[in-house]
């Protein structure tokens, strides 16, 4: 029984952790993009599918890269972890001590597998991006655009949804993985539902970001704008909205 304790409390190799959110990035976005490329792209068999097949996929997503990840505490996400960095946590997750260079690992390895989330997106559904199609629609599978665009009202909306995410796993358990895959996927989907109309609720910085210079980088025809001008709305709401579930998880 000791010997399973000291076990479970070793420290994790920022190696690990780094290797661990790549990884669970990288399905969250390959699956949550993908039922966007598949709703979204000409001759997909899921195409016009609607918001209710989107926002049930991004779930569905959450629970594959929270058990892909759990070794990392499951965090995939930056406001998360500046969620727990708030709440004035010592560990990350089980072994990994709350430190400058672990909160660098997490956030280096979130946008990182985001990233390669959206290269594999591309790659699945290449022939499909080669289609005629609205430029904004192949931008939206790759990261987020506002239906109405207000950029202070854009940043309030993210900060609310995020702070519903990231408070609901800090009162429970702390990270998704101790919470559980089943519960952080339901509540993803609830906030997609019911918050997720106005921005198309990124609530995460790197999920957004990382495809967003993929959609910049790669060779897609007839893509449009990457629409920089925006980008900044899905980081820095999801980081407000993050750091204040974990300052409140303090006191209440």
């Amino acid at each position: 029984m000791l010997n399973t304790l000291a076990a479970a409390a070793a420290p994790v190799p920022l190696t690990d952790v780094f290797l661990s959110e790549v990884l669970g990035t990288a399905i969250l976005i390959l699956l949550g993009g993908g039922v966007v490329a598949g709703v979204l792209l000409p001759k997909s068999k899921a195409f016009d599918a609607g918001w209710i097949v989107i926002t049930f996929g991004w779930g569905f997503a959450v629970f594959a890269g929270v058990y892909a990840s759990y070794r990392s505490g499951a965090h995939i996400n930056p406001a998360v972890t500046f969620g727990l960095l708030g709440s004035g946590a010592q560990e990350y997750a089980p072994g990994v001590a709350v430190t400058f260079a672990s909160t660098l690992t997490y956030l280096a390895g979130e946008l990182v597998g985001a990233f390669v989330g959206a290269v594999l997106v591309f790659l699945a559904y290449r022939k499909h991006f080669d289609e005629e199609a609205d430029p904004g629609d192949k931008l939206s599978v790759f990261c987020t655009t506002p239906a109405v665009r207000s950029y202070g009202w854009n940043l309030l909306t993210e900060a609310i949804a995020t702070f519903v995410l990231v408070y609901i796993i800090l009162r429970f358990d702390n990270t998704p993985a101790a919470l559980g895959a089943l519960p952080v996927a339901l509540l993803v989907v609830g906030i997609g539902l019911s918050l997720g109309g106005p921005t198309g609720y990124a609530i995460n910085p790197a999920r957004d970001l990382g495809p967003r210079i993929a959609h910049a980088l790669l060779p897609i025809r007839g893509k449009g704008s990457s629409d920089w001008a925006y980008a900044w709305v899905p980081v820095c709401g999801p980081i407000i909205g993050g750091l204040a579930a974990g300052l409140l998880s303090i006191v209440f």
